[in-house]
């Protein structure tokens, strides 16, 4: 799975775009920064664990060989060595080499291997792309002109070469900038039905875009696991979606802490003095614990 791919993809459309920041801003929301562990480290740290399913510290030592501070690495360029170690790709076809010691990769169990992380929203890349290639439809579908969609149809006798090609010509001059224009066509003495429009497929008037893309919308925010009121969804019932606040509660509980549980895999290589921390997740109203998370 390439990694640039998966990074170019977060432009591809607007949910699958926002979403991962947003979790690592409810991640930030628990966190509790440390001197071994600021919270803009774990801002990029967290961001790349969402986007590519895993993260990477540089551990920073002191005299003695005990880490008192990590470092970001940026997921996107790191790679793991078959000998052990991992290596950092640089440009122009340049790397830098870690020590298995000197990294802390924090990543999501994939049951198909155990090097890299895996993200869970794979299994919705099928309808990011099709929600991407139904609104680039559309940007076209404008942009080009081409609104026709359908087969002008004459049977007209009377309907002469010159006619003919007039016709072809405003047909053709409908492309472009105002291209949405009206015809009109007088042919005296013309037959009942000489002209007929005979429609091809109307992407408009039917509704399809609005319908592939709610439909791949929901497939995007189920591969993320992201409730619809927390994903700037529109509710389609005067109801709504209930709570925000409980929802908020719900989900942090279920989702976010679990993440904030893995990173914790850090406090095992930190001096104790700069261990990081979460808030309680039994009371948020309390006094922050200290130490690992509850």
């Amino acid at each position: 799975m390439s990694r640039a791919g998966l990074a170019k993809l977060l432009r591809a459309n607007a949910h699958h775009g926002a979403i991962p920041k947003f979790k690592r801003n409810l991640m930030l929301r628990e966190f509790i920064a440390s001197q071994g562990c600021s919270a803009q480290t774990m801002a990029k740290a967290a961001l790349d664990y969402m986007v590519f399913g895993e993260a990477y510290f540089y551990r920073i030592p002191n005299a003695f060989g005990q880490t008192v501070e990590l470092d970001h690495l940026m997921a996107i360029n790191m790679r793991v060595k078959v000998k052990g170690g991992y290596r950092m790709l640089l440009p122009d076809n340049k790397f830098e080499d870690f020590d298995q010691d000197e990294v802390v990769h924090i990543k999501d169990y994939d049951v198909e291997q155990n090097i890299y992380g895996i993200p869970d929203y794979l299994g919705g890349l099928q309808a990011l792309l099709l929600n991407e290639a139904a609104t680039l439809f559309r940007r076209r579908y404008y942009s080009n002109g081409a609104h026709a969609g359908y087969i002008f149809y004459t049977n007209d006798p009377d309907l002469t070469e010159e006619d003919e090609n007039e016709l072809r010509a405003q047909i053709s001059a409908s492309k472009g900038v105002g291209n949405f224009r009206s015809m009109f066509v007088n042919i005296p003495g013309g037959a009942e039905n000489a002209i007929k429009i005979i429609p091809i497929g109307d992407f408009q008037a039917k509704d399809e875009l609005e319908k592939v893309k709610n439909i791949t919308r929901n497939d995007v925010i189920a591969a993320w696991r992201m409730n619809p009121a927390l994903a700037g969804i529109i509710p389609e019932t005067t109801g709504g979606f209930g709570d925000i606040e409980k929802i908020d509660r719900v989900y942090t509980s279920n989702e976010i802490r679990p993440i904030c549980q893995l990173f914790n895999q850090v406090n095992d290589h930190l001096r104790d003095d700069r261990k990081i921390s979460w808030s309680n997740p039994k009371n948020t109203d309390e006094t922050p614990t200290s130490g690992n998370a509850s």
